[in-house]
């Protein structure tokens, strides 16, 4: 989509860190950036790149300096649990230029939740408490160590179900834009048969996003989606069609040849 078609204010843009050893091994199957994407989606925030690092600080923090000037949020994923290589905090830390300590709040947060079932205040989870100075706190309805929102950079968690409950507790936070609209078409034809075509439609529709998918089905063999999206509904609407114009007759000057 042509971004000139609508105002700097009506796009609201977002990267996601994924910060872990774990999962550039294979040890750990990511689960979090299809969701944070549909999410953002949802609400009206366009996710635009995705990275994955690993527990380098160096590369921590130069990845987290480039994607928060470039985009409106920055959100990360992992790092920042009780061990010795749950380093983001720090990263964060450091990317900003602020000290950081064990944070009043996340402390009583943390005593309070651990002592109430028995479990050992120790040096190790109280590690979950130290939090960038200036941060606000993300909060955990899970397991309670929360995650923080510094500038525009929002750190949670990496395991799933608390990643979720974080980015619940800030979407309303968030700001948002116009979104994005989306209607998806069954070709029927095979990718090859349309690409010339749909290019065609594309350029003549600068203002919405046209792209073609393949995939096979079981019945029929090779076979194509069209995705169309956009935010305005008018001009979403006039690509769809054009699209199915030019579908009808790809199919009819197929089955002529066949």
């Amino acid at each position: 989509m042509s971004e000139t078609s609508a105002s700097q204010r009506d796009i609201v843009t977002a990267a996601i860190l994924v910060i872990g050893d774990e999962i550039l091994s294979g040890r750990t199957k990511d689960k979090n950036i299809g969701y944070i994407a549909e999410y953002l989606t949802g609400i009206g925030i366009d996710l635009r790149e995705v990275r994955v690092v690993p527990d380098v600080e160096a590369e921590i923090v130069d990845a987290l300096n480039t994607l928060r000037r470039r985009f409106t949020y920055v959100f990360t994923t992992g790092g920042i649990g009780p061990t010795h290589d749950d380093i983001t905090a720090d990263c964060v830390a450091k990317a900003f230029g602020v000290a950081i300590d064990h944070d009043p709040r996340a402390v009583a947060i943390l005593t309070e939740h651990f002592t109430s079932r028995g479990v050992e205040v120790n040096e190790a989870r109280m590690r979950m408490a130290r939090i960038p100075a200036g941060a606000d706190l993300v909060e955990n309805t899970v397991s309670k160590a929360p995650g923080f929102w510094i500038g525009n950079v929002i750190v949670m968690a990496g395991v799933p179900s608390i990643m979720q409950a974080m980015l619940d507790a800030v979407a309303p936070k968030l700001k948002t834009g116009t979104q994005m609209l989306s209607e998806t078409i069954r070709g029927d034809v095979r990718e090859g048969d349309i690409g010339s075509d749909l290019g065609v439609i594309a350029a003549a529709h600068p203002d919405v996003s046209i792209g073609s998918y393949p995939f096979f089905d079981d019945a029929s063999g090779p076979n194509t989606n069209i995705v169309v999206r956009g935010r305005d509904a008018a001009k979403l609407a006039a690509a769809k069609a054009a699209v199915e114009h030019m579908l009808q007759g790809a199919r009819a000057k197929l089955a002529a040849v066949r």
